[in-house]
């Protein structure tokens, strides 16, 4: 049965067309600078990612966007520096100042553009300060005004940093071919150290760059002093990134919906050969591991002989383990595996074999991701090679001089929630009648219509700053989905109804919910509490991190208002907000280029009842 299925419709169609045309135009006219994307050898030693340190405070960073196909003909996307390397891994300590400048450089799209006139961003912006709730900055157009197939844009994944212009705004943001843009982006004072990542959030747009490969790591510094077990153990950074299967080959059995890379290193179906990583007998390291694939959900484990080892977890999805109850120190949690959503990273230490016999991998476990669902088979993904002799990794914890402090979030143990929300996954075909019609994916609050994703959607959610809110987040659909939430991370309580085991009681800015099996009256879910205490004003997004979902609609906006407003939360189901967009003639924020199937266009009306299943599908993702 082939379960690997999207949306293939008309308009995404030839957005493959256009990014095929921009990247072979890009490997015609980039030849004089070094090559775009460079890609290692399948099996070879692990290698790892250029660093970037901040000095004063401050990070500066110098990105060039560009693309290339490769001889599968895989368009590749990447973040490049002057020197040829790419996708940096930037290392800050908590308060300190990324300056990330960005070139687009890819080639410019063909077809007709819209426009966004500069009296039209002049109504936007005076609508908006007629009302007087918050930064004209964080809610008009940013960079460029129309979206095309070159569009792209950055988002600092797990930051709790602003959600306002120049810094982690993902909603209007875009840079154009030959268009340079500059963020500057805040690192809070209290932000939780531990893995982090960056990469392209254009709706519409981003399954494609991730499986283009264009993403890096941040290393917020500080873990050893918060863990003391980590103090002094080398470190490494592992990116895994998916891809498609050369050949598109039918998904199912042992036959994968993407194939899977280690730091640009392929893994490629069917042969899977792994990559080598070094250590020396009985070494520790710490490993730092994110899922910066698209589309792919990763189980991490490894074995020594085909028996799973202990891995000591120290920090997920940023923040360490065990650290939020106000002693400021973390806890270790033992693992045999660890299940990582696209998007999600895991920071654990891993003990060397003491004999090079030991046949020794990391590899990721099979996932049943539902009927609808991809297919995400066990395979390895590295091969862990004992010698006295072995090459250290580059970096070293050395966070014993830093300084503890009270981080984010701490409250949210003890807050007592205003409000309790629900939300749910939901799918359908746009039409019914015909298996092969694309799917259109929704996140929803109950009581709310369902809705596709734009740009100019009012906020599914208005809630102020300082609000403590549970969320439940419910599956209604026959696969799986990987809830993500921006600018603020959230406390896991309960899984299907259940409170969860205190080790797994953790802030998280990624969360699985697994697929409902189409007869039990009750939907899979988890219940998390949201902690709205920072200083994350503005409008914002949640979605489903596997982003063949999120680019065919399944987001949504929730809009935090300063505490000094005289709105307050409003229950789900509320009339929404009107949104911050409101021209004098209902004039749209921006407009897209349909030309190119750009995000924004129209799509076909959802047909059913949203919270049932879909009809059977056939056709791929």
């Amino acid at each position: 049965m082939n379960k690997r299925k999207v949306a293939c419709s008309i308009l995404s169609f030839l957005f493959s067309v256009c990014i095929l045309a921009m990247g072979t135009a890009a490997v015609r006219g980039q030849s004089a600078n070094p090559p775009p994307c460079p890609r290692f050898a399948a099996g070879s030693i692990i290698k790892a990612a250029p660093d970037l340190f901040s000095d004063d405070g401050k990070l500066y960073v110098n990105l060039t966007y560009r693309t290339t196909i490769d001889q599968n003909n895989n368009t590749l996307f990447c973040f490049m520096q002057n020197d040829g390397t790419q996708s940096p891994t930037l290392h800050v300590h908590p308060g300190d100042t990324i300056i990330f400048t960005l070139k687009n450089a890819l080639p410019p799209p063909t077809g007709a553009a819209s426009t966004f006139s500069a009296t039209k961003r002049q109504e936007a912006a005076a609508a908006i300060a007629n009302a007087g709730k918050i930064s004209i900055a964080s809610t008009v157009p940013c960079g460029d005004a129309v979206q095309n197939a070159s569009s792209v844009n950055v988002h600092y994944h797990g930051t709790n940093t602003s959600p306002t212009c120049h810094s982690d705004e993902v909603i209007h943001t875009l840079i154009n071919s030959g268009t340079t843009f500059q963020y500057q982006l805040h690192i809070p004072a209290n932000e939780p150290p531990g893995l982090y990542w960056y990469h392209p959030h254009v709706h519409g747009l981003a399954e494609k760059a991730l499986q283009g490969g264009a993403s890096g790591a941040i290393i917020v510094q500080g873990i050893g002093a918060i863990n003391p077990e980590t103090e002094g153990l080398p470190e490494r950074i592992l990116m895994v990134r998916d891809n498609p299967v050369p050949g598109n080959p039918t998904p199912g059995g042992a036959v994968p919906s993407w194939d899977l890379s280690l730091n640009y290193a392929p893994v490629p179906f069917p042969n899977y050969p792994p990559v080598i990583i070094p250590m020396r007998p009985g070494e520790k390291q710490l490993w730092r591991v994110a899922n910066a694939s698209s589309d792919s959900i990763l189980d991490l484990q490894v074995q020594f002989n085909g028996v799973a080892q202990p891995l000591r977890v120290v920090g997920l999805d940023g923040v360490p383990t065990g650290s939020q109850d106000g002693t400021q120190t973390g806890k270790t949690i033992v693992k045999h595996d660890i299940l990582l959503a696209p998007a999600a990273r895991a920071e654990f230490i891993v003990t060397a074999p003491t004999s090079s016999l030991v046949n020794a991998q990391l590899l990721t476990l099979g996932i049943d991701t539902g009927p609808f669902g991809d297919d995400d088979p066990q395979r390895p993904l590295a091969q862990i090679k004992v010698s006295k002799t072995a090459e250290e990794p580059n970096l070293t914890v050395q966070d014993a001089g830093a300084k503890k402090f009270r981080m984010r979030w701490e409250s949210a143990t003890t807050c007592t929630p205003s409000i309790t929300r629900t939300l749910y996954f939901s799918e359908v075909l746009s039409d019914p009648t015909n298996p092969s019609s694309p799917t259109n994916f929704f996140i929803t609050v109950d009581g709310a219509t369902p809705v596709l994703f734009d740009a100019n959607n009012p906020p599914a959610i208005v809630t102020q700053q300082g609000a403590c809110e549970d969320w439940i987040i419910q599956n209604r659909t026959q696969e799986n989905h990987e809830f993500h939430q921006h600018q603020i991370h959230f406390l896991l309580l309960e899984e299907n109804g259940v409170p969860v085991a205190p080790d797994d009681r953790q802030f998280l800015d990624m969360k699985q919910v697994v697929f409902w099996d189409g007869v039990s009256p009750t939907f899979p879910s988890f219940k998390a509490r949201m902690s709205f205490e920072g200083h994350d004003i503005g409008d914002f997004v949640y979605h489903c991190h596997i982003l063949g979902h999120e680019d065919n609609g399944m987001m949504a906006i929730e809009r935090v208002l300063p505490n000094e407003s005289k709105n307050t939360a409003k229950p789900a189901g509320a009339a929404p907000a009107a949104p911050l967009r409101a021209a004098a003639k209902g004039t749209p924020l921006f407009t897209v280029d349909t030309s190119l199937g750009a995000s924004g266009a129209p799509v076909p009306a959802a047909s059913g009842t949203a919270s049932q299943p879909p009809a059977a599908k056939t056709n791929k993702k």
